[in-house]
């Protein structure tokens, strides 16, 4: 459902699932000068801040000197089903806070929202872009990462919509298995038909 006003930039969200070049897509967009939102890095900046307590209080032992241990709380989250959706329910409230404080914020016609799990939380947003890739690519993608093993990737994989789902629900997709350069075409042709949208 589209948000676009007067009074605010048009609101392009990202996704992608795990491996399928979200980063390097939402770069390019930072590239060709949009304003990003990563909701990832603010994630992190809230563990190593204001909800390092709160998620000590509801997963005890997940904190050192008051920074979210994240490989602690994989941990505990691994041994209870309820417990991720219980920490997203901690976190989205926060992650969309930062997000409005982002959005209020901005000076741009237009304007990124860098959000792994775009469609899953319903955020609202004028245009969804997906970054993907064929399965085979995201699959080696994933194993290169260090510490990851097959049964970590499904089960990563598991927890988001699939790729097909996603795409299903796009606007725009950027396919990034055909290199930068690519990419990058794609990310240009976006932006270009957005603008023509927003003059329309």
């Amino acid at each position: 459902m589209p948000i676009n006003n007067k009074n605010r930039p048009f609101v392009i969200g990202l996704t992608g699932s795990i491996g399928m070049g979200k980063s390097e897509t939402a770069k390019l967009f930072a590239e060709q000068g949009i304003p990003l939102f990563d909701a990832d890095a603010v994630i992190h900046e809230l563990y190593a801040g204001e909800a390092a307590a709160m998620i000590e209080t509801a997963y005890p032992g997940t904190t050192k000197a008051g920074v979210v241990d994240r490989a602690a709380l994989s941990k505990s989250l691994a041994g209870d089903p309820g417990a991720l959706a219980r920490l997203e329910g901690l976190m989205h409230p926060l992650v969309a806070e930062r997000r409005e404080q982002f959005l209020a914020a901005a000076d741009a016609p237009i304007v990124l929202l860098d959000i792994p799990l775009l469609l899953e939380t319903g955020t609202l947003v004028d245009a969804v872009v997906v970054a993907s890739a064929p399965e085979h690519v995201q699959r080696m993608r994933v194993l290169a990462r260090p510490g990851m093993t097959q049964e970590k990737f499904e089960v990563l994989k598991a927890r988001q919509m699939s790729d097909m789902e996603k795409r299903a629900q796009a606007h725009y997709v950027v396919t990034t298995d055909k290199g930068l350069d690519q990419a990058r075409e794609q990310v240009k042709m976006i932006l270009a038909d957005t603008r023509n949208k927003i003059s329309a």
